[in-house]
């Protein structure tokens, strides 16, 4: 990778605004190693799209710089037209700690000049591209008050996020079309997942890959899941124990059509977007990414 040119999109309120001083830290090394940078802050998800298609175009590898939403926002510019990198800015940064992109400025800058490039697969959701994961019920719940509580410490956020969804929670039904056939399910979430990472280390669904050409569909019924076991089950979900219960079933498909009788917000790598119903489908190896040697 040494002698590449790189365009760092920001994401200038992630991570409580400390993206852009972590990147120029990385950025510095980067150049006193002989490579060409460029800085662009983003306005929105719009122009991190734009731009990052611009750059790859150009034969820049796009570094998308801040949080799980950030790298959304560039996959969704990148995917088909060249190589992205991620350098962790926000508040979770799951899909990064997934892929085992490092936190510290000399680890990040030795990927970006000698990392691998990896191809890997993503979700699209109606026209979204999503690398991570797309969700709906009482995680996206949970989602929807974590991103109101922005002046919060992540780690407290993240945790007191599931407790006040859950005060007010009616699970749905949802409708869950996949590749085999159509089923009706009482569920308190059903998560479509390409890395199986999210929620500030949350092993959501353990069995993805982000590489294995499937979606993993893990949907957690409320059969013999009440209320007053949710506490023990999202502290199983940091170990990915939680899909031992009855009430977690994983099924993998390529592709997923999801409604539901009751509205519940749609989120899609750490931000709500969109409503129900959604169909979503598996894109293979479809995104280039730089990931340490």
């Amino acid at each position: 990778m040494s002698g590449r040119a790189f365009t760092a999109l920001v994401n200038p309120i992630s991570g409580r605004r400390t993206a852009e001083r972590a990147w120029e830290s990385v950025a510095t090394l980067l150049r006193e190693a002989g490579a060409e940078v460029d800085t662009v802050v983003t306005r929105s998800a719009r122009h991190a799209a734009e731009a990052s298609t611009l750059a790859a175009r150009e034969g820049r590898v796009v570094v998308a710089v801040g949080g799980d939403g950030m790298v959304r926002d560039v996959a969704g510019g990148v995917v088909g037209e060249g190589t992205m990198a991620i350098v962790p800015g926000g508040r979770g940064n799951d899909f990064a700690h997934r892929l085992g992109v490092p936190d510290d400025t000399e680890g990040l800058a030795s990927m970006l000049l000698t990392g691998r490039v990896r191809d890997i697969d993503v979700l699209e959701a109606d026209g979204v591209v999503v690398p991570g994961n797309l969700y709906v019920g009482v995680d996206s719940r949970a989602t929807r008050i974590i991103n109101r509580l922005r002046r919060v410490p992540a780690i407290v956020a993240y945790r007191a996020g599931g407790p006040l969804a859950m005060l007010t929670w009616r699970p749905p039904s949802f409708t869950i079309t996949l590749d085999d056939g159509t089923r009706v399910v009482r569920a308190h979430s059903v998560v479509a997942a390409n890395s199986g990472w999210y929620g500030h280390g949350l092993k959501i669904v353990p069995s993805a890959e982000v590489d294995d050409g499937l979606i993993d569909v893990m949907v957690v019924s409320t059969d013999g899941l009440g209320r007053r076991h949710m506490a023990a089950y999202m502290n199983e979900a940091k170990s990915g124990r939680h899909v031992e219960r009855a009430a977690v079933e994983v099924l993998r498909t390529t592709s997923l059509t999801l409604s539901a009788d009751a509205p519940v917000p749609l989120c899609m790598d750490g931000d709500e977007i969109g409503t129900l119903p959604v169909t979503v489908r598996l894109r293979a190896s479809a995104l280039r990414v730089v990931v340490p040697a």
